[in-house]
């Protein structure tokens, strides 16, 4: 039976995130789940696989077990499958940041651009006024992207700042939609922007994956493949993995 795999992410306030840790890697471990999962005091933002009935068993203490008391009941969730084990260890770190923009200013649960789900965002990208904006890695963009999308050609998301200031102007970029893997970064940076007067920030919910799970591949504005950071190295339409094609259901 293929493994399942469980992307996550939530921006909660989580202010005893380290005396989370050690629990939740005991949780992790007690349902044989390999992976990463990232802690700070804004949230917490993860990738594990393992057995399906582990999976959904962890899936739900985080959204409803005592160890969070219910603060992760909004978790962002995909469910994809791996051929065969994607990580070689389980690993729970401690953070400044669940994705590191590097301004611990920005915060997404007091304010955030308008989420936009998959099944709408074809018709939102399609709008003449639009920008369309990848906010991943420029080797992540290489491999595949929305058609039309502008490449920030950043090697890290730290450089999103940067290139804000450079290349966009709250004047001129009326209306922006955004993307990225899972949702998390581009969640961010439209708090980020909307700080800066940006005045119409769009993003895609659930991110690419999310899309290419919904959406069939003959209506599909996706080009090429996405890249997720595993050994699958990348997933396609209907989160299929290269040369893989059952998929987990949710």
């Amino acid at each position: 039976m293929p493994l399942k795999v469980a992307a996550f992410y939530q921006f909660a306030a989580l202010p005893d995130f380290r005396a989370l840790r050690e629990p939740l890697r005991a949780l992790a471990a007690g349902h044989d789940l390999k992976g990463s999962v990232l802690l700070a005091h804004e949230g917490i933002n993860g990738t594990v696989a393992g057995p399906a009935a582990g999976i959904d068993g962890f899936v739900a203490e985080l959204r409803h077990g005592p160890l969070f008391g219910g603060r992760l009941s909004d978790l962002e969730l995909k469910f994809s499958a791996a051929a065969q084990m994607p990580f070689g260890r389980l690993k729970v770190r401690l953070k400044k940041e669940i994705v590191t923009l590097g301004d611990t200013t920005v915060d997404p649960t007091r304010q955030v651009g308008t989420y936009v789900d998959a099944a709408d965002w074809n018709a939102l990208i399609a709008s003449p006024d639009m920008l369309l904006l990848d906010t991943r890695n420029a080797f992540e963009v290489a491999m595949g992207t929305f058609e039309g999308a502008l490449d920030p050609k950043i090697a890290r998301f730290g450089e999103f700042k940067q290139f804000a200031a450079r290349h966009l102007d709250p004047a001129k970029h009326r209306r922006i939609a955004m993307f990225c893997t899972g949702g998390i970064r581009c969640e961010k940076a439209s708090a980020y922007l909307l700080a800066r007067g940006f005045a119409e920030v769009y993003h895609l919910k659930g991110g690419i994956l999310k899309y290419l799970e919904a959406t069939p591949e003959r209506d599909s504005r996706w080009r090429g493949d996405c890249f997720v950071f595993d050994e699958r190295v990348a997933l396609g339409h209907g989160l299929r993995q290269r040369g893989f094609e059952a998929t987990a259901d949710e």
